[in-house]
């Protein structure tokens, strides 16, 4: 490899280092969840980089190490390799003098948008991956941990109570206690739903919780609640799993907005009256035209498609 390339490793490593460390131990909101996207869609070097400083960060948190927070970027560009290097060599000693690379790997699973996907691993355990949709899995025999980056899962675990399984979205933890559950994660909010049995909630800046049957959690940076849903409201947000989106009272901005998730052909709400009328129906998630044309008919709204989008205003 050239010193060219060994450079453009180091700064990549660097970023890496940096992100990892703002988003583990330092203020981290909606605009930082959208600028690390970016960051990662720009280059497959840039996930793999991401990932693998997030993942020695954690084996670093496992051996008890002090987490080391962020210096401003730029001016100490040098000390960020020298940070990355570090966490790296932390997860040698984690791994009993062994290379890092010996370790079983860290599979990604990923879905484009409008994808769905069914994992099944050897446990048992089976994950559903909604649209754009990533997680990375580490699945042995004695650890069963999950990353979870962005979109939409649900969860049907196997309980081992000698073996937890784990799911880590950013800053919250999530342990199954026996459960079939789901989780989305959009730019700067978490959602996690139980169908079924129990999990353990805990985050860097909210009180341990247990969420049981009927429970939905939502964790964003000023927020925290947890509601009781009902059976159906519970079927209706996981109605994607057969290819459907249910509304109730939805705002025709909302409506567009989830559309959005599972089509590369954008709506488009061209004024505020319109975007706040309330729609009830049950769509297909990849026939945004179906919506469009109910808007069309029900509230004499005007719909023109331009290319990749579709303009909806009075």
């Amino acid at each position: 490899m050239s010193e060219a390339a060994k450079s453009a490793d180091r700064d990549i490593d660097a970023d890496a280092a940096a992100w990892v460390i703002k988003r583990r131990d330092g203020e981290w909101n909606a605009a930082d969840d959208e600028s690390l996207a970016r960051w990662l869609d720009e280059s497959w070097a840039h996930r793999v980089a991401y990932w693998r400083m997030d993942a020695m960060w954690d084996e670093a948190d496992r051996l008890g190490v002090l987490q080391l927070r962020e210096p401003k970027r730029g001016r100490f560009r040098p000390l960020l390799v020298k940070i990355a290097a570090g966490i790296a060599a932390l997860a040698l000693i984690g791994a009993g003098g062994a290379y890092w690379s010996a370790r079983p790997a860290v599979k990604t699973y990923a879905t484009a948008v409008g994808g769905r996907e069914l994992v099944s691993f050897e446990d048992g355990t089976k994950i559903e991956l909604n649209t754009d949709t990533v997680l990375r899995a580490y699945m042995t025999s004695g650890e069963r941990k999950i990353w979870f980056d962005r979109g939409e899962a649900y969860f049907q675990v196997k309980h081992d109570a000698a073996h937890p399984f784990v799911v880590i979205a950013g800053r919250q933890r999530i342990t199954d206690l026996g459960t079939k559950f789901f989780i989305r994660r959009d730019a700067g909010e978490l959602k996690v739903g139980l169908v079924e049995g129990r999990v353990e909630l805990a985050s860097a800046r909210h009180a341990e919780t247990t969420l049981t049957h009927g429970e939905e959690a939502t964790i964003a940076p000023n927020r925290f609640s947890v509601v009781k849903k009902t059976a159906k409201d519970l079927a209706n947000e996981l109605s994607w799993r057969r290819g459907f989106l249910v509304f109730r009272h939805a705002t025709l901005a909302e409506v567009a907005a989830e559309f959005n998730r599972y089509n590369r052909q954008k709506i488009v709400i061209g004024d505020p009256a319109a975007a706040e009328t309330t729609i009830d129906g049950t769509f297909l998630s990849n026939d945004p035209g179906a919506f469009t044309d109910a808007a069309q008919t029900l509230f004499g709204l005007s719909v023109r498609t331009r290319a990749n989008t579709i303009l909806v205003s009075r």
